[in-house]
């Protein structure tokens, strides 16, 4: 595992970090606890020292399962890893609907690090608000509250609804109000890559997201797959499935003799690309954790490569 620096902060992360939203609920088909925590373990001995996580990583009848797995799984490793988490979102909170406002960062802070059986959070992402009008400008003394009291280090944005936010996390970095940023990232959607650029000003710190393009770039996808009802990928149409299985076939090139795999190729894209510092995994098990780590290791795309890329991009397949 390779080692890069979040941003302005002084963590030390690994390139490949880990994801838990599919340990909390049934939108990527459900892990069960055990299998999650020792994915976990697995990963924290490969190398992986940070960790994903957020209260809306869990159900309509319990808030934070993936917080939970997670602060079981890390209960005697915590001063091995890094944690980030989030807040704003709560799936037993009136729907999941936004609560970006003082005394509710403060509460989602403290049932976070009950959770995750800790008492400090490395990075608290603001859970991809839709529209600044979510903001409430009291939230920031929130955060510089459980900031002075030691109960998160640094603060980020998770960004969702990317055209209508992107604004958002400028004026944030520019007040100096941010330090890292959560982004979708993949070679199907690159609509981050000049917020990504401009944010090197301010040296943010980059978690790149969604890697796999949902799934798409994992190879397992065909024309005739049909997703279960209720997962995330369910919400395409029969052509909207082809046209992207048509694009991930365009990308094999990049597939070489250390690149053995689709996933390898398409993390290794990510990593490749300019002011990124960690790309994260959303991996089910350690087989699928291992192959998402070989990427680290394999050598970087040539110019060439990264510019065939870009050329054989049919559209940008933008986040739904």
């Amino acid at each position: 595992m390779k080692y890069r620096r979040l941003g302005r902060t002084d963590l030390n992360i690994s390139e490949i970090s880990l994801g838990t939203w599919a340990f909390g609920n049934n939108v990527y088909g459900g892990v069960d606890e055990k299998d999650g925590i020792n994915t976990i373990h697995a990963g924290i001995d490969l190398g992986v020292n940070i960790f994903d996580t957020a209260p809306q990583y869990g159900t309509d009848k319990q808030d934070g399962v993936a917080e939970i797995v997670l602060g079981k799984a890390l209960k005697s490793k915590r001063d091995k890893v890094h944690i980030s988490s989030k807040f704003g979102r709560n799936p037993c909170i009136e729907g999941g609907r936004s609560l970006f406002y003082k005394t509710r960062v403060i509460e989602s802070v403290e049932e976070s690090l009950k959770r995750l059986q800790t008492d400090y959070i490395d990075v608290l992402f603001f859970h991809s608000p839709f529209s600044p009008d979510e903001i409430k400008d009291d939230v920031w003394e929130g955060i510089e509250q459980v900031k002075k009291q030691g109960k998160v280090r640094f603060v980020g944005h998770s960004i969702s609804m990317f055209h209508q936010t992107e604004q958002m996390a400028r004026k944030w970095a520019n007040e100096n109000k941010i330090d890292v940023i959560q982004v979708v990232l993949s070679l199907m959607n690159r609509e981050s890559q000049q917020l990504i650029e401009e944010l090197q000003e301010y040296s943010i710190g980059v978690f790149a997201r969604e890697c796999l393009a949902n799934g798409f770039l994992s190879g397992s996808i065909t024309k005739e797959t049909v997703f279960a009802k209720g997962t995330l990928n369910a919400r395409y149409s029969k052509k909207e499935l082809a046209e992207r299985v048509d694009q991930v076939n365009a990308f094999k090139f990049l597939m070489r003799d250390d690149i053995t795999n689709m996933p390898q190729a398409a993390l290794r894209w990510v990593l490749d690309q300019k002011g990124i510092s960690t790309v994260l995994s959303g991996a089910k098990n350690m087989f699928e954790l291992k192959g998402a780590i070989s990427a680290s290791n394999a050598s970087p795309f040539t110019n060439a490569e990264l510019k065939r890329a870009k050329e054989v991009l049919k559209k940008d397949f933008e986040a739904a």
